[in-house]
């Protein structure tokens, strides 16, 4: 279901990164100041104490841009992923967390009470450092790049809060941060830039229109007519560059939250936000859940509209033309595309083509034309059609790819799948 505003109020939704880190020590820095909620103890020091070779880097950012659309479900999904920490082995403290008005004691959180009016109350998440500024962001990817060993270990970035669509240039969008301050996907990535380039980073990103955030990652300077970046970096995003997502919802209930970040974080720990267990996405039965198998669980658990997207399916989507891809997929079968597919691949595409009652046998232009009209006004159904024409897509297209040959672009490929199989752990 989408998740939409019962008020007349803005609800746009958003991105959020975190960076997944050991923290370096915040004192001296000009941060907005804060301390854990429920802790007396100063968040520098703590930091401090916390330092090991071994934990990622971790960097929450998270909040709508003002009050009126800082939904409590974007500070749900910040205690969800700490909690996600803990179930990994990692201890939450661990995250620098940014969200909205940081630790200022104003009530900038919009939710619906028991009587469905609308309240605002003071943020309300354990180790909050400081306010989700394009300035706070900066200094904390700074800090993180100068700490001792910071190359050898991977950033993990998740951003939670909303995002801006730039109809003139949709490869740049931007992201929305505290204040109504906004960061471009070619500024973002001038950010990343200044780590050092021997740091992996991996990101997750929920808002509005995310998918553009893929430039980033990918091409030097954000720029998709630019080179390739020489770096380790891939990310997940909850839908396209051209579509709004869901999620962003003044509802308490996380029982009925359906958004990426519930079905993302679900795969990756198998625990979802409400403390079950779900089905395991090892897919590949190889003792972990990599980041890809999250990103697979999601297309399949995700009961929303998003159009979930990673950097390599971006990337091999760009490739051929729209009818060049089409051709692909009206010449074979659901079965001989599966047959060069990762586990992951084959999951995805087997669950949905159950969902919409789709045969393995025909190709995607046989099973379309033989669908009833209702399936593609049904909004649930007519979403997991575009996830399957999309797995499909990034499934032939790898296909034509690596049987071309083409050793700089399977080079490029493989650098990005390397990156997205990585998984969480301690090791």
């Amino acid at each position: 279901m989408r998740f939409l505003s019962i008020l007349p109020i803005v609800s746009i939704c958003g991105l959020v990164t975190v960076a997944i880190a050991t923290q370096p020590s915040l004192k001296g820095a000009n941060l907005q100041s804060s301390s854990p909620l429920g802790s007396t103890s100063n968040a520098g020091q703590n930091l401090t104490s916390r330092k090991s070779a071994t934990v990622p880097d971790f960097l929450v950012l998270g909040g709508g841009g003002a009050p009126s659309y800082n939904e409590i479900a974007i500070e749900k999904n910040v205690l969800y992923f700490q909690r996600t920490m803990k179930t990994l082995g990692f201890d939450p403290s661990q995250a620098t967390i940014l969200f909205a008005n940081g630790n200022d004691g104003r009530e900038t959180v919009r939710y619906l009470d028991a009587n469905r009016s609308e309240r605002f109350k003071a943020p309300n998440i354990p180790y909050l450092q400081a306010a989700a500024t394009v300035d706070n962001l900066q200094q904390s990817l700074q800090q993180i790049a100068n700490a001792s060993g910071s190359d050898r270990r991977p950033l993990f970035f998740y951003f939670t809060g909303h995002g801006s669509r730039n109809r003139e240039d949709e490869d740049n969008n931007t992201m929305l941060l505290w204040n109504e301050q906004s960061l471009s996907v070619r500024e973002f990535a001038t950010f990343l830039d200044r780590l050092p380039p021997t740091k992996p980073v991996i990101t997750v990103m929920v808002q509005c229109y995310a998918g553009a955030f893929t430039n980033s990652l990918v091409y030097e300077n954000g720029d998709p007519q630019a080179k390739i970046a020489e770096r380790h970096r891939c990310g997940f995003f909850a839908t396209t560059k051209y579509l709004p997502s869901v999620g962003c919802t003044p509802e308490v209930n996380e029982a009925d939250y359906r958004d990426y970040s519930s079905s993302f974080f679900a795969g990756l720990s198998g625990t979802n936000r409400i403390g079950q267990r779900v089905a395991s996405a090892d897919y590949n039965r190889d003792g972990r859940v990599s980041y890809l198998e999250a990103h697979a669980f999601a297309k399949v658990d995700e009961q929303a509209a998003d159009l979930p997207i990673s950097t390599s399916e971006s990337w091999l989507q760009s490739q051929l033309s729209e009818a060049a891809t089409a051709n692909l997929l009206d010449k074979q079968s659901f079965s001989k595309l599966l047959a060069t597919a990762r586990p992951e691949q084959r999951f995805v595409v087997q669950s949905l083509a159950k969902q919409i009652n789709f045969d393995l046998g025909k190709s995607y232009r046989d099973n379309y034309d033989r669908i009833e009209a209702s399936d593609t006004e049904d909004e649930l159904k007519s979403t997991y059609l575009a996830r399957l024409k999309m797995e499909l897509t990034n499934i032939a297209i790898e296909q034509q790819l690596r049987t071309s040959k083409n050793i700089q672009k399977i080079a490029i490929l493989d650098r990005l799948l390397n990156c997205e199989s990585g998984s969480l752990g301690k090791s």
